[in-house]
């Protein structure tokens, strides 16, 4: 008999059999590798180098001179990059397999566009060089501004804003200088449901009332209680859209001439502008400032924290009151960066800056990048391709997931689900944990707050049928699982480098520094 038939399996021992697995002295599991913090690693009192000796010098620190050493552990090379790979091999990342948080999180970025935005004249650019010698970057800048006014059918953009909370405030604060140079000091801000959360935060931030406008069953915005409550004191409404139950807002054209017909003003939160790119311009709509997250729709992934940028295309209403500065091409050619000092020539009325420098220069570089790779057809396939492979993930799901509205017609970019029908005890947490241990991130957890236990999936455009369809059978095998009421489920992850977490506690009471274990100082 040969090996292949007579020696280990080799597929992963089954969860129900997992107590049979002898532990490993190490703690390593085949080639995932137990690692410790880096501080259990390396030792206070050696480097991973040799240093020259310093001479002795007089201090000129005072009192502020370290007294006790640093405390950092001195490792080899070869040390350290086993450990940042160790680590790194314990992540997810879309490099791996497809990522249901979608766009929000984790979109595909092409390697050409890390190439470009790696360039010279592009990395190396500081805000503080004469404007002679970057009329590259700016003119990428321009370029840049110039497609996204096109593709969105509006009549400016301010670039400055650093992501899309930032653009909000931005698109709120132009409302509010249009608003006072006409001298109309209204005071509420109007945020329907099925909108983001940073919505009716950014308009609190900026001194005004927020006021909920209700959802229909159908998921979206309730047209007749907009306009029941639009009145001389509102002076914008935000609205997501598509928005965050996945459903294109059908009357927004309508909301918007409802909205200008009292003298108010249309925010439109642009995080799911990729879900319409090259098929819809919010100009169109009646738009009157709409974000847009450079690194959701034209790539850039921003897991981690960042980077970010979020650009803010303006109507002809709100251009003359953006920030500062913002790129302008002259009679000679040259790109010039209107800075404060030419306010009182060019934007007299605009509200000032948004931040100390123009904006995110790698981010630039691969969302144009981004834009000119795929051109205009290739945009609009973009939108076309996600919102097919959301409705692909919605259609082969719900007969085993609840699909809250399922029944209002085709979903855009991300399918929603529920955990309506699962067996007493079980919730979307179960669920998410599950999907680890079948090699996936879990998709956005309990989001958006209108649907109970929700589960939304968002495949973007990039994902093949094939990875598609292994997504969606393990899925399906949770939720069959959650609905027989599989206690093995209410124990996952099992294979994955930790177990199952407190991540509210983890958040609410972080341990961010390292000390030396009470058993080791006290066997000193």
């Amino acid at each position: 008999m040969t090996m292949l038939k007579e020696g280990r399996p080799t597929a992963p021992i089954p969860v129900e059999d997992a107590h049979m697995a002898p532990a490993t002295v190490t703690g390593n599991r085949a080639l995932m590798l137990e690692e410790k913090l880096i501080f259990e690693i390396g030792s206070n009192d050696t480097t991973g180098v040799d240093f020259a000796v310093v001479p002795e010098v007089a201090s000129r620190l005072g009192t502020l001179a370290r007294t006790d050493a640093i405390g950092l552990p001195g490792l080899s090379e070869q040390e350290t990059v086993r450990h940042y790979t160790r680590l790194s091999r314990q992540n997810y990342a879309i490099d791996l397999g497809l990522f249901p948080l979608g766009s929000c999180t984790m979109k595909h970025n092409p390697r050409l566009n890390e190439k470009v935005a790696r360039m010279p004249g592009f990395a190396d650019v500081h805000p503080l060089q004469p404007q002679s010698t970057v009329q590259g970057a700016l003119g990428v800048i321009n370029e840049l501004a110039v497609w996204l006014i096109q593709l969105t059918g509006m009549h400016g953009v301010a670039m400055t804003p650093k992501a899309g909370a930032h653009g909000e405030l931005c698109g709120l604060l132009c409302i509010r200088a249009a608003l006072e140079a006409r001298g109309d000091a209204r005071q509420v801000v109007l945020v329907p449901e099925s909108a983001h959360g940073t919505n009716p935060a950014t308009a609190a931030f900026c001194g005004y009332k927020v006021e909920d406008i209700p959802a229909t069953p159908d998921g979206r915005v309730d047209l007749e209680a907009l306009k029941a409550r639009l009145g001389p004191d509102v002076a914008a409404v935000m609205i997501t859209n598509p928005n965050t139950c996945g459903l294109f807002e059908r009357d927004m054209k309508v909301i918007s001439d409802a909205v200008h017909a009292v003298g108010a003003f249309v925010y439109c939160d642009g995080a799911n502008f990729n879900a319409i790119v090259g098929r819809v311009r919010p100009g169109d709509l009646g738009v009157d400032a709409m974000h847009i997250n450079l690194h959701k729709t034209f790539s850039t992934p921003h897991g981690g924290g960042g980077p970010g940028s979020g650009p803010v295309v303006l109507s002809e209403a709100l251009s003359p009151f953006g920030p500062l500065p913002y790129t302008a091409r002259m009679a000679d050619g040259t790109i010039h960066l209107i800075e404060e000092e030419n306010v009182g020539e060019e934007m007299p009325q605009s509200f000032g800056r948004m931040s100390a420098f123009h904006g995110q220069m790698g981010m630039f570089t691969r969302a144009l990048a981004y834009i000119l790779s795929h051109g205009a057809d290739g945009l609009r396939q973009v939108a076309e391709d996600a919102v097919l492979n959301a409705n692909y993930i919605l259609r082969s799901l719900e007969d085993v997931l609840d699909a809250p509205f399922g029944g209002s017609g085709p979903c855009m970019h991300e399918a929603l689900f529920s955990d309506k029908g699962f067996a007493d005890g079980f919730t979307t947490l179960d669920i998410a944990k599950g999907l680890i241990d079948e090699g996936f991130h879990p998709m956005t957890m309990y989001f958006p707050l209108v649907v109970h236990g929700a589960m939304l999936v968002e495949p973007t455009e990039t994902e093949s049928k094939a990875a598609l369809d292994q997504f969606i059978l393990a899925l399906r095998s949770l939720a069959q699982r959650a609905k027989a009421g599989d206690d093995a489920l209410k124990g996952a992850p099992y294979h994955a480098p930790r177990r199952r977490l407190d991540e509210t506690l983890a958040a609410r009471k972080p341990v961010l520094t390292w000390s030396e274990p009470e058993m080791a100082q006290a066997a000193e």
